[in-house]
């Protein structure tokens, strides 16, 4: 038995219209499927995010993140970009706080955060170097 690889993250978000619009508006993840599920009042959309697919859900009054990305449980999701400095500058462009950014220690690669419309933490993290 071997597990392969992720397939998907599934977010639960407080505002179905504002995240929507944050994931592929801003982000640029393209819409694979999206529906209304009566039954739970809410709303299911699929994005392709590179090799994975985000599930986006919304739910009625959904409970807060209890805590700061330190506790227990999923930390943050991190996205590759070949340029951090045009990804920053993008974010900031429409309004998006963006730490400053770091060095891994390890691999030497920059790497920052920012948060989604629910203060999910989100990571950049560069992929290619600077001389390419």
């Amino acid at each position: 038995m071997r597990f392969e690889r992720i397939h998907h993250v599934a977010i639960i978000c407080a505002n179905y219209e504002r995240s929507k619009h944050f994931y592929t508006n801003i982000l640029g993840f393209r819409i694979i499927h999206e529906q209304y599920r009566t039954e739970r009042n809410s709303y299911k959309l699929d994005l392709q995010a590179g090799d994975i697919q985000i599930e986006l859900f919304s739910f009625a009054n959904p409970p807060k993140r209890p805590s700061e990305p330190e506790a227990c449980g999923l930390r943050h999701l991190a996205f590759a970009v070949r340029n951090i400095d045009d990804a920053v500058r993008y974010l900031q462009k429409h309004g998006i706080d963006v730490e400053p950014i770091r060095v891994d220690p390890v691999t030497g690669k920059r790497f920052t955060f920012f948060r989604d419309p629910d203060d999910l933490p989100l990571e950049l993290y560069e992929t290619s170097t600077r001389e390419e």
